[in-house]
């Protein structure tokens, strides 16, 4: 008897627009899935299809949606429900795209009597059912410590270094916004040809950082703030002032994932960015400043799914530098 193994893509309410554009680029349609939210808050879902002995794949970045009405713990909910649901329904293996991994920055504890947040969310997609997690610029690299089950770690580093060689700017210096980006910012001010500064900050409280100085020469050049994500950019805009002081001609900031809470927009239209540059691995909000410069990383979470789902090497996309920690 013949076995062709079938290739199934769903995407949760997150980023429903992400989904669509990796079906696209795979040459398949999503699959057809309900879900919804109760009048008293409870998570349900459905696949409307047989996924019997198909590689389901979940797009479900553990995000808030305003659009579809979801919260960042709907996401998580949803997530776990979809995986269950597929186990449940004898899928053949059961793969988590989550590019933006939630809780991500509860990796260990800070405070006594703290749970370790993203430790647990790690067990609790596991208990789930999931096979195998495919993920993308991790908060702290140890976090994939945390699961028994493969995962499969995507950086847009090599996406947004490209993007500011296109722009052709001179003068360049990296700046890292702490110690703890280092070594991300000293990859990527290799692989652009630039300098490398660094923000001094320490953080009081969540959510809550102060800038001190800039250890490095900013005066006169284009500077490019480089983190993994940004929430409210209140630190962003901080490092960004604190640069333009110390003499810096301009000022760029790039990341991965745009969380953009609370006051974000506002901070970020008040600051003195020329651009703002992140990826689709979390959906904007509407209102977003002009400056704000969105790339999708669907072509590169496409080739994964792909390398994944035929047991290629998933390392080759990035010739196995993708350990930025």
């Amino acid at each position: 008897m013949e076995y062709d193994k079938r290739l199934m893509l769903f995407s949760g309410r997150a980023n429903p627009e992400l989904g669509a554009k990796i079906a696209d680029k795979l040459g398949v349609d999503l699959g057809t899935v309900t879900l919804k939210t109760f009048s008293n808050g409870e998570v349900y879902c459905r696949f409307e299809e047989s996924i019997r002995g198909a590689d389901v794949f979940i797009i479900q970045p553990t995000c808030a949606n305003p659009a579809t009405g979801v919260s960042a713990n709907d996401a998580l909910m949803e997530l776990l429900f979809m995986i269950d649901a597929a186990v449940g329904a004898s899928a053949h293996r059961v793969i988590a795209v989550t590019p933006w991994f939630g809780y991500s920055r509860q990796d260990k504890k800070s405070a006594p009597r703290e749970p370790i947040s993203a430790r647990l969310v790690a067990r609790m997609i596991e208990a789930a059912g999931a096979d195998r997690v495919l993920t993308m610029d991790l908060h702290a690299g140890q976090i994939q410590g945390f699961f028994r089950k493969p995962v499969d770690h995507m950086t847009a580093l090599f996406m947004l270094t490209q993007y500011f060689v296109d722009l052709g700017l001179e003068d360049l210096v990296v700046v890292a916004p702490d110690a703890g980006r280092v070594k991300l910012n000293k990859k990527f001010a290799s692989k652009i040809g630039a300098e490398l500064a660094i923000l001094d900050k320490e953080r009081p409280a969540q959510q809550v950082a102060e800038i001190g100085y800039v250890i490095g020469d900013v005066r006169g050049k284009t500077a490019i703030i480089v983190d993994d994500m940004i929430d409210t950019a209140g630190t962003l805009c901080a490092a960004g002032q604190t640069v333009i002081d110390a003499g810096a001609r301009a000022v760029y900031a790039a990341a991965t994932h745009p969380v953009l809470s609370g006051a974000a927009y506002e901070n970020l239209r008040a600051a003195a960015f020329e651009q703002i540059v992140v990826t689709d691995t979390i959906p904007l909000r509407a209102g977003a400043p002009d400056n704000v410069r969105v790339l999708s990383c669907a072509e590169l979470l496409t080739d994964s799914i792909r390398r994944i789902f035929t047991n290629d090497s998933v390392s080759e996309v990035f010739g196995g530098e993708n350990q930025l920690f």
